[in-house]
């Protein structure tokens, strides 16, 4: 075969997304047809990343003997090519042309499409269509890693901002738009869904004064408020409580009397005024002596006879009873309030199907199979996360840079507000319905949530004590 004289003739391509593959295949048999033309002698191709509207790039670039051929072709095939082309995909792709030297191009492209580095096979984009690895091979710099980790964070039209500003401010838009089969643009609802409630739950436990204390300023002991004459407010409430002590308002101080406190209850025939006591019941003797803090009970007497199924009998035992009830009186219920918040995020994940079942129940006629209401209670529970977690930002916010602590209540009960007038208008984008026909389907659900909250956190509550 002649050298080449360094004369390229290249095509710059963009497809649209949906022919993609049908064109790249077209495309090789076009490359041969060129290549049985005189005077082209090679061709390379080679893959772009995608533009800005999701649409294939592809650039060829074909080898020539001489500049007369390269006049021959435009002269006699040019046009016959180009119609080829056109007849097959019409206006779903468009195409440029230059002619350069081959000594202009510096570096080449790099998303060159050869085979793919894991499998071996063809690539015909920037992605293997057989295993799925990317075309690129080079090593990347740190500015791209970070790039690739927080770039879409930082750019308005990247999928999260389409996805998080109209799941806040348009309800039922994404359900609606997934629906009619209009998804790359937004995030996966289920990953939406996840990706809020875990920031939920970081935000919810996260307490930047007792995790960074390092870097605030130790809060400063705030002195005991003193009266005009010097005195404190323990001295005033001292002098208080000693002249009600010395008129017979009040029985003795402990800290004010010699006699045991065995005989406190016992009334002085010199003693006038009120007399605070507990009394017991009327048929005790008196000898027993009043407590005013009664320690938690938790014999198995004090329990009473529970009335329980034989599967629940045969697991709660009165004395397992007697040992959950200590472990719970033991810290004021703290462990299993602990236990109840690490298990929030599953009892909330169950509660999804239960609602979709609710609404697939509330609209019988809508044709809508189950798992459309499924994805219409996750995009609904993602913006409830997100309500949430902008509220927390909002009190958090408020109390470091001290707001007005009125102000900020106002602002955390309207949006409060905001979250069932969303649902509303989500009921009504989705199934489309009037306002006579939503409203009942509206108020049911609202209590089938209730109910729902109310079963499934009893259920997460009773696990988390038994779990002690």
């Amino acid at each position: 075969m002649p050298g080449t004289s360094g004369l390229i003739y290249e095509v710059t391509l963009v497809i649209e997304r949906d022919i993609v593959e049908p064109f790249d295949s077209w495309l090789a048999n076009h490359i041969e047809e060129m290549l049985a033309i005189p005077g082209f002698l090679k061709a390379n191709v080679f893959a772009l990343e995608d533009d800005e509207q999701g649409r294939g790039r592809r650039v060829t670039q074909y080898y020539l003997e001489s500049e007369n051929h390269l006049e021959q072709y435009f002269a006699g095939q040019a046009e016959q090519m180009r119609q080829a082309g056109i007849d097959r995909f019409g206006d779903q792709f468009s195409a440029s042309r230059r002619v350069l030297r081959q000594s202009d191009i510096a570096g080449g492209y790099v998303h060159a499409i050869e085979k793919c580095l894991n499998c071996g096979t063809a690539l015909s984009g920037q992605y293997c269509g057989n295993c799925g690895q990317r075309a690129r091979s080079r090593l990347i710099s740190m500015w791209e890693l970070l790039s690739d980790a927080f770039g879409d964070l930082f750019e308005l039209d990247s999928r999260i901002w389409r996805t998080v500003v109209p799941l806040l401010l348009r309800p039922g838009k994404l359900t609606y738009e997934y629906l009619q089969g209009r998804r790359a643009c937004f995030m996966p609802p289920f990953r939406t869904y996840i990706v809020l409630s875990i920031l939920f739950f970081l935000v919810l436990l996260f307490d930047p004064k007792e995790e960074f204390g390092i870097f605030f300023e130790p809060e400063a002991d705030v002195p005991e408020e003193e009266a005009e004459d010097g005195k404190t407010s323990s001295e005033i409430r001292d002098e208080v409580l000693d002249e009600l002590e010395a008129e017979g308002l009040i029985p003795p101080r402990k800290e004010n009397t010699d006699e045991p406190e065995a005989n406190e209850d016992e009334e002085s025939p010199d003693k006038k005024g009120l007399q605070i006591s507990i009394d017991s019941d009327d048929d005790d003797d008196g000898d027993e002596e009043d407590s005013v803090e009664a320690p938690e009970d938790c014999s198995q007497e004090s329990m009473g006879d529970l009335e329980l199924p034989d599967f629940l009998a045969r697991r709660l035992t009165p004395e397992r009873l007697e040992a959950v009830c200590k472990k719970v009186s033991a810290d004021s219920g703290k462990a299993v309030g602990e236990k109840l918040k690490d298990n929030i995020p599953a009892a909330l994940f169950f509660l999804l199907p239960l609602m979709a079942l609710i609404l697939k129940i509330l609209y019988p006629l809508s044709k809508r199979y189950y798992v459309e209401h499924l994805l219409f209670v996750v995009h609904f529970h993602a913006f409830f996360f997100l309500m949430l977690i902008l509220q927390m930002l909002f009190s958090n916010v408020g109390d470091w840079l001290s707001f007005n602590e009125d102000l900020v209540q106002l602002i955390l009960v309207v949006t409060s507000f905001y979250v069932p007038v969303y649902l509303y208008k989500a009921m009504r984008r989705v199934y489309g319905q009037r306002h006579l026909a939503t409203i009942p389907k509206f108020l049911g659900l609202l209590v089938s949530y209730f109910a729902g909250l109310m079963t499934i956190f009893a259920i997460t509550g009773i696990l988390a004590a038994f779990s002690l």
